[in-house]
């Protein structure tokens, strides 16, 4: 039988189609199947001799690049532990998420990342570079010799519990929390995701979303690798509006995946240049952030394609839920589809499950799900509870079986005892022609204890107003919905990984107003 590791599935892929395509970069070079696992395997042995040991974590800040994705499969290899970190963090993050993993060795590329070694020198954690010049040559590591014995990874046997992953929560309403991830759960998690979208050999993509985040590692990288498919980096290491097109064309993409943020950066290049010239796409993907029916609408019209919204976290090796592609079932606008390769219920506060229509705690359980967050007892003890795990999001099943999410139980904004949806109101300023992004949040109310705001960013040339976005509410939403106050904006704050963050969004507008009593959201 075979292993039921995601190093196992890699090298059975390398093994059936040696010569495919894996890994383009785009206007330098290509890479096969085969050769990317002969470059892991010396890779692999290069960490060997660095002194990497299994159960290492070895910390990784890289842009989008192929040396990225050979030292991510080569740490894994040796059964120590990955952990991706952003490479725009500040020195105090990178100290924070240094320490906070045990990282015992920092690599990055020959050019090195200042914030991250000052950090990495500061506690004592040694730095090395990694070098692919082409192909055709050999990775090299800064602390090495080339002549290090490849015969010694050959006897290392990698095992589905390894801890092979180690990613931070992105902390949308407290302190990030470490999630160590296994073989086991990665592995899991490609399967659902090539299952759902039928993934083969013949499949490309490009990859827009960063790779230090479950959403481009898995969703975008491995489970491309995974079906013997093929990816291409961007030449810039990052996305690229302006070359989002010409990659995908260039590499026969046919379908990619990304956030609702950069769907919408697509999207409005899409409409200001006028370019009709697309491929055909199998299908379009979105997660990470909801997904306004608006936008999924304006999207399929724009490009052909269907556009399957999707549902995942950290802690579930990224696929929780997945609308399906047209030839199996429909995909609704709003949901966030069916849950794929694992068990998932709607739970009231006792533990019971809920029926149809009735909103409760979105909670899973399955092979994709890690064991529990890092040193963190009181996370783990409410996050498992009655044999689930809990996702902390509200949501319910529709008759068909199909999740609709409502919010984040704990950004549901509560005026006066009326539970409002931020996501319901979302969709309602995103329907609106004239508004390119929107985002309501809850801010601290002396009446009501909270209430509604919402910031706007209009579509380009628009000149739309306050009382204008006003006006279109109260037509469209229950009074008691409708945003108190409206910001209108050129851009929000964001996350390294496109999502907005609704606590971050209401400092950020709260903190304009020098009247406001700024609140401090999160513990």
């Amino acid at each position: 039988m075979a292993s039921l590791t995601l190093t196992g599935l890699l090298n059975e892929v390398a093994g059936k189609f040696p010569s495919r395509r894996a890994i383009s970069v785009s206007d330098k070079f290509n890479i096969s199947h085969a050769r990317l696992h002969e470059l892991i395997e010396c890779a692999a042995s290069r960490l060997l001799a660095a002194g990497v040991r299994p159960g290492d974590v070895v910390a990784l800040t890289f842009p989008n690049t192929v040396e990225f994705v050979i030292m991510f499969l080569a740490v894994i290899r040796v059964r120590a532990t990955a952990a991706p970190l952003n490479s725009a963090y500040t020195f105090d993050e990178f100290e924070f998420y240094l320490s906070d993993s045990e990282s015992k060795i920092l690599i990055t590329l020959k050019e090195g990342n200042k914030a991250a070694e000052a950090a990495a020198s500061k506690l004592n954690i040694p730095h090395i570079t990694a070098t692919l010049s082409d192909a055709n040559s050999e990775l090299t590591l800064s602390s090495t010799q080339p002549q290090s014995k490849p015969d010694s990874v050959s006897k290392i046997i990698n095992d589905q519990s390894d801890v092979v992953l180690f990613l931070h929560t992105s902390g949308t309403t407290s302190r990030p929390k470490g999630v160590p991830l296994t073989q086991h759960n990665l592995y899991s998690s490609v399967q659902n995701i090539k299952s759902v979208y039928k993934l083969t050999e013949s499949d490309s993509t490009v990859i827009v979303l960063p790779l230090f985040h479950v959403h481009g590692l898995l969703a975008g990288l491995l489970s491309s690798l995974g079906a013997g498919g093929s990816v291409a980096l961007p030449a810039a290491g990052r996305f690229s509006a302006s070359t989002f097109w010409s990659d995908m064309k260039k590499y026969n993409a046919t379908w990619y995946t990304a956030v609702p943020t950069i769907h919408q950066i697509i999207l409005d290049r899409h409409l200001s240049t006028g370019e009709t010239d697309y491929p055909k796409l199998r299908f379009i993907r979105s997660c990470s952030a909801s997904l306004a029916p608006a936008i999924l609408a304006r999207l399929e019209e724009a490009f052909g394609a269907p556009v399957l919204e999707a549902y995942a976290m950290t802690e579930a090796s990224h696929l929780m839920a997945s609308n399906p592609l047209p030839e199996d079932n429909p995909h609704k606008p709003g949901s966030v589809g069916k849950p794929v390769g694992q068990e998932m219920a709607i739970l009231d506060e006792n533990g019971v499950q809920q029926e149809a229509n009735i909103n409760g705690e979105v909670c899973i359980r399955g092979p994709n799900v890690t064991k529990g967050y890092k040193n963190n007892p009181e996370a783990n003890k409410s996050a498992f509870q009655f044999g689930w795990f809990h996702t902390g999001d509200i949501g319910f099943f529709d008759s068909d079986g199909y999740l609709h999410l409502v919010g984040r139980i704990k950004e549901l904004i509560n005026r006066g005892g009326e539970k409002i949806s931020p996501i319901e109101v979302d969709a309602i300023l995103l329907s609106h022609p004239d508004i390119a992004q929107a985002v309501a949040f809850g801010v601290p109310d002396e009446k009501y204890g909270e209430e509604i705001n919402c910031a706007v960013i209009p579509r380009e040339g628009s000149n739309i107003n306050e009382a204008e976005v006003s006006i279109f509410c109260k037509k469209n939403l229950a009074a008691f919905k409708v945003p108190k106050r409206i910001f209108i904006a050129n851009s929000l704050p964001k996350t390294a990984t496109g999502k907005i963050q609704r606590r971050i969004v209401a400092e950020h507008f709260l903190a304009q107003i020098s009247t406001a009593k700024v609140p401090k959201f999160g513990a």
